[in-house]
């Protein structure tokens, strides 16, 4: 009875009502979707750089190089040397090394030169056929093989750099020789070789920049495939074997024995090469601190506009209770209790609230979605918009239950206080 005329009460006036709700669905939806970007970000952040101390890399901005060589979302600093890398690989601090070298894409997604140990640094296993042995043999990332409808056997040629527009190889197809399993990390997206395919590429790119490549990036072939053969290619098997001489990678993803590598390691890299040793603890720590300032300025301003509609509720509420206490009055001869007038006006400003509360969740996710859409386009970076954080969203509908008491406490306890025979009288 009490939901069914609360609920009659609060259309009473319908722009008062409608206005209260866009606020607090606006505020919700703000601090709802801050709360789940602001857990997946550091969850995705934090899993990647489990098992990595320090990233060797060229010198330059430490955060560019973590973000490059850990999470691939930004350009590397430069190259170094292989055989300068190798020397520091094999440091008595040094428990395990990964190389990576990058310089290709295919439609956009990074096709990285490292070791079969990449895989096993994210946990990953090849779920389907098997890790990458020969040269131009690739494995290729859960995402990516779902995405474009990739399976052992196929064969794609890479785009130089990192655009999917960048000019195609025509000189080597990769063959996919297996599916990585999904992990939710940033190896779903990567497609994986061995280093010597990354300088084969190169190296005959440089050969051929008089002679431009003009296949279509985009076609992938199968077995037997007799497009291949039209056009001549070269097939992976028939690579001869490179010299490391002069050779470059772009990074090291070193683990350390003991905590003495993290003591000493930068100093004496910065001290004896041209490198550095950037630590991802470090930098993702100082780039979560930035991206907290940010969104702790957005949630004081949606609790703000929370604020708002709180003032907005109280305000509808006290101005519509100077017409409707003939309306209490009755109610109260008819035999309603002056609590259950209280708890009628309390009623109205948590439905209120509750219905804001759904609408905002609804929205933040929505948004999230959105959001999720363009980081996995631009970064292949994505977010869960049906995740829940219980004890964090909990507290937000705790906040928006209590705005909507507080702004009915004095509209309710005027109606607590109705004087029924002054106001009959006054009718």
């Amino acid at each position: 009875m009490i939901v069914k005329l609360a609920w009659k009460n609060i259309w009473f006036k319908p722009l008062n009502t409608i206005l209260s709700i866009v606020l607090l669905t606006a505020s919700v939806a703000i601090i709802s979707l801050l709360i789940l970007l602001q857990d997946q970000f550091e969850k995705q952040f934090s899993s990647n750089i489990d098992g990595v101390d320090v990233v060797l890399g060229a010198q330059g901005s430490p955060l560019q190089l973590i973000l490059s060589s850990v999470y691939q979302v930004d350009a590397p600093t430069g190259n170094i040397s292989y055989s300068e890398a190798k020397t520091w690989m094999k440091h008595p601090f040094v428990k395990s090394a990964i190389p990576l070298a990058f310089g290709d894409n295919y439609r956009g997604f990074k096709i990285v030169g490292t070791t079969p140990d990449y895989l096993g640094k994210f946990g990953a296993t090849v779920s389907q056929g098997k890790v990458f042995q020969a040269d131009f043999e690739v494995v290729v990332g859960a995402e990516i093989a779902k995405k474009l409808n990739i399976k052992v056997g196929d064969k794609f040629f890479g785009s130089h750099g990192d655009a999917a527009e960048g000019e195609v190889h025509e000189e080597f197809a990769y063959k996919v020789s297996g599916i990585a399993s999904p992990t939710g990390k940033v190896i779903d997206n990567l497609i994986l070789c061995n280093i010597p395919s990354v300088w084969a590429m190169h190296e005959s790119h440089e050969h051929e920049d008089e002679n431009p490549a003009h296949g279509e990036e985009g076609h992938i072939h199968f077995d037997g495939d007799e497009h291949e053969h039209e056009h001549g290619h070269h097939d992976h098997e028939k690579v001869m074997p490179m010299s490391e001489e002069g050779k470059e990678i772009t990074a090291v993803l070193i683990k350390f024995r003991n905590k003495m590598g993290f003591v000493t390691w930068p100093r004496l890299i910065a001290q004896n090469t041209k490198m550095q040793a950037a630590s991802p603890a470090i930098e993702i720590n100082r780039l979560f601190s930035l991206f907290g300032i940010g969104l702790q300025a957005l949630q004081y301003l949606a609790y703000g506009i929370m604020l708002i509609s709180g003032i907005s509720i109280f305000i509808a509420l006290y101005n519509t209770l100077k017409e409707r206490k003939y309306e209490f009055a009755l109610l109260r001869v008819s035999g309603a209790s002056r609590l259950q007038l209280l708890n009628l006006v309390m009623f109205e400003s948590i439905l209120l609230c509750f219905v804001g509360f759904i609408f905002g969740t609804i929205v933040g996710r929505i948004a999230l979605f959105l959001i999720s859409s363009s980081t996995d386009e631009e970064y292949k970076m994505t977010f869960d918009p049906f995740a829940f954080i219980w004890q964090k969203e909990g507290i937000l509908f705790i906040v928006t239950i209590f705005v909507g008491v507080l702004a009915a406490a004095i509209p309710a306890i005027k109606a607590y206080r109705l004087n029924i025979s002054k106001t009959l009288a006054n009718a």
